[in-house]
């Protein structure tokens, strides 16, 4: 016999909202700023005031805590899923300040016509028309008086019908006692079964994840200052991405701004830089993995919720010293020097811009790394070669491409348990075998999509050699990449559309080289076998043609920076398949070079 795992319940709007008010149903800001616009919240008070439905509401109590003194203490009911709909009621119907996508306190004013029974967002035009009212949360007041102002309308309208007025403003306040269902998830159910639940009743709308979750457990909890926490994530993500937002901030968050979360992230407002710009899921899964040593954020969720893993039960010194450890681990995260310290060492390992950083998790993952062995009080030089090691190591594996929540708490746990190098040493055996660099990753540059993680990390590689582009003296790969240079095929495009190869032959990524846009245009068409030897005979002769080298010394050094096969002054479209199988080879070779054996 099935048990249901929820009760379904239809409470007036009003006793919604006392319950918001008083802090029983905790609105834990899982969307953050209010991104309904105005016309949206109108029809929302218009569905209402027509009797129509407008959705349900799912909200999951808190599980029972022992507390500290042994009595026991019933957890607040929790919002996840209809905080645009409470939020619009909040704005139209009590007046409230909501937080727009900009992060400012605006006040959304819906109007209501009482002849015509229609309502509309407040306008100037509005404002200046006796026959509205204005503002309809004045109807809602306590001090409001139906009849007085039903007769003072009929006095400003002299065309109004005065019982049909009184009945327009009752049914308008009415929306009050209109009824609005919800849904109360068990106490007891994981979070998982909770996903999986709002999943299936939602299934249109935007999928929530297990960081979604965090963000409403930590954001309904004040008692241990959850609410600045998840501003805290929240504001530095979006710093982080706009700087200039830090003085907007300031002005506009007057209490946060007091606080040391807004002192500790400071710093960003004079960075502009987006090579490693963190989501809240991001920070989240970064903080708590590296503090916690766990890599589940449903596990996170049950220990800000006291959760007692061996006795199964719930306990608020455990909440309570979660939150402790929770937040050490976001001030980790932030730290000035952490943060710019990892981002050097991302950016002297090649990957100059965020365009060649494929997987989010494998950064999220090195930046763990990085603070892991840096509470440990490795040596710097150790650190900044393993933290390299692992990120390149996480990109050519694709190591966080499946199920990146079940990686990280394997990691993490193997971490802890054998010692970094020594799992570091497993890894690289198990992984990045000779069998890997002569023939898994070959084969697996066997593709034509630019974006490869493979060819990302290719360029990395002649980035951290300081490697000049195609053909160049001076401009080097670093040059081209940060100011858009020119993908070249080393096999021309038209000359290999001539012979009939098809899109994905000759957009192959061992056929491609970084070059300077105007060497690409001098070569054109020709095949390699006539512009190759044009080049070699322009080293000979010292006379430059197709970019600036005229050394016959430095002509092969360059083809060797592009890890080019020899004898390309030979090659024809019957050399094609070879000369691919060839580079790719000699293009791993290289990346194994400068990240496993330097």
């Amino acid at each position: 016999m099935s048990i249901q795992k929820y009760s379904v319940n239809q409470h007036p709007v009003q006793t919604l909202l006392s319950w918001i008010s008083s802090g029983e149903i905790a609105i834990p800001e899982i969307q953050r700023p209010f991104v309904w616009n105005a016309s949206k919240v109108r029809d929302l008070i218009d569905s209402l005031y027509q009797g129509y439905p407008v959705g349900y509401l799912i909200a999951w109590r808190n599980p029972t805590v022992k507390l500290k003194d042994g009595t026991s203490s019933s957890g607040k009911r929790i919002l996840i899923d209809g905080q645009q709909r409470v939020t619009a009621l909040m704005a139209a119907v009590l007046g409230r300040y909501v937080i727009n996508k900009d992060y400012r306190k605006v006040r959304i004013t819906i109007a209501f016509h009482p002849q015509e029974r229609k309502f509309e967002v407040s306008n100037t035009a509005i404002s200046k028309d006796k026959s509205w009212i204005v503002d309809i949360a004045q109807v809602f007041t306590a001090d409001f008086k139906t009849i007085k102002f039903v007769n003072d309308y009929c006095q400003k309208n002299e065309d109004a019908d005065q019982d049909d007025i009184f009945e327009s403003i009752d049914l308008l306040k009415g929306i009050a006692n209109n009824h609005i269902g919800l849904i109360e998830l068990n106490s007891d159910l994981d979070i998982e079964t909770i996903t999986e639940i709002f999943i299936r009743i939602n299934s249109q709308g935007a999928r929530l994840s297990q960081a979604d979750f965090a963000m409403s457990k930590i954001a309904a909890n004040e008692t241990y200052g959850g609410n600045l926490l998840r501003k805290c994530i929240d504001y530095f993500c979006h710093l982080a991405v706009a700087p200039e937002f830090y003085q907007q901030l300031a002005e506009i968050d007057l209490d946060f701004s007091a606080t040391e979360y807004f002192q500790k992230m400071s710093w960003l407002k004079s960075v502009n830089d987006d090579l490693y710009a963190p989501s809240y899921t991001d920070m989240l899964r970064v903080a708590f993995t590296s503090e916690f040593k766990r890599g589940r954020l449903e596990d996170l969720v049950a220990l800000l919720s006291g959760r007692n893993f061996e006795t199964r039960s719930y306990e608020e010194q455990i909440a309570e010293s979660s939150f402790k450890m929770l937040e050490k681990g976001i001030f980790n995260f932030m730290n000035e020097t952490n943060f710019k310290r990892f981002m050097m060492i991302v950016r002297s390992s090649g990957f100059i811009n965020s365009s060649m950083i494929r997987s989010q998790n494998a950064i999220n993952f090195s930046y763990i790394v990085y603070l892991v062995l840096k509470e440990q009080k490795i040596d710097s030089n150790k650190i900044e070669s393993y933290v390299r090691k692992w990120f390149v190591m996480s990109i050519l594996t694709g190591r966080y491409s499946g199920s990146p929540e079940s990686t990280f708490d394997t990691d993490i746990k193997r971490i802890n348990q054998f010692g970094f190098p020594e799992y570091l040493s497993k890894i690289e055996s198990a992984d990045l075998s000779e069998a890997f660099w002569n023939s898994s990753l070959p084969q697996q540059m066997n593709t034509s999509v630019a974006s490869s993680p493979y060819f990302k990390v290719f360029l990395a590689s002649q980035v951290k050699a300081n490697n000049k582009g195609f053909l160049s003296k001076d401009i080097t790969v670093n040059d081209l990449l940060l100011h858009r240079g020119d993908i070249h095929h080393i096999f021309p495009k038209k000359y290999l559309q001539k012979h009939g190869l098809t899109r994905g032959r000759y957009n192959q990524i061992a056929n491609y080289v970084m070059m300077q846009s105007e060497i690409n245009i001098s070569i054109r068409d020709n095949p390699p076998s006539e512009y190759f030897s044009l080049l070699l005979k322009q080293a000979n002769d010292g006379e430059a043609k197709f970019g600036g080298i005229n050394k016959i010394e430095q002509m092969y050094d360059n083809f060797a920076m592009h890890c080019l096969p020899d004898a390309m002054e030979t090659k024809t479209i019957d050399d094609y398949d070879d000369f691919l199988a060839e580079r790719r080879r000699l293009m791993a070779n290289k990346i194994k070079n400068y990240y496993f054996e330097l």
